[in-house]
């Protein structure tokens, strides 16, 4: 090869450079790309939690059913006339010791 073709090589090396590695490059801008989507998903998840407490928030302060439902399981409170009723779960039995072997 002669050498203004190794020249026009290296020039077009020096070129594609910034376009691939620079601080606008291609690969930046994929990672980036990819940075966003993450950032995308995650606030999409906290656009719904904030909607479903933004809903809450809204029916506690509308209607009585709402504080009715929290006093009632969070608080463990009923209605005047009501009979509570608590029904204990039945625990499982502990392990028996093992049987001897029966003699023959």
């Amino acid at each position: 090869m002669n050498w203004p073709t190794l020249v026009l090589i290296a020039l077009i090396a020096l070129l594609q450079y910034p376009l691939w590695l620079g601080k606008g490059g291609w690969l930046r801008v994929w990672d980036y790309d990819r940075q966003l989507q993450e950032q995308r998903e995650v606030n999409q998840k906290l656009e719904q939690r904030n909607a479903g407490l933004d809903a809450e928030v809204r029916d506690l302060k509308s209607g009585l059913d709402a504080i009715e439902e929290r006093a009632r399981y969070e608080l463990g409170m009923i209605k005047e006339g009501e009979v509570f009723v608590q029904v204990p779960q039945k625990t499982p039995l502990a392990p028996s010791a093992p049987k001897p072997p029966a003699l023959r």
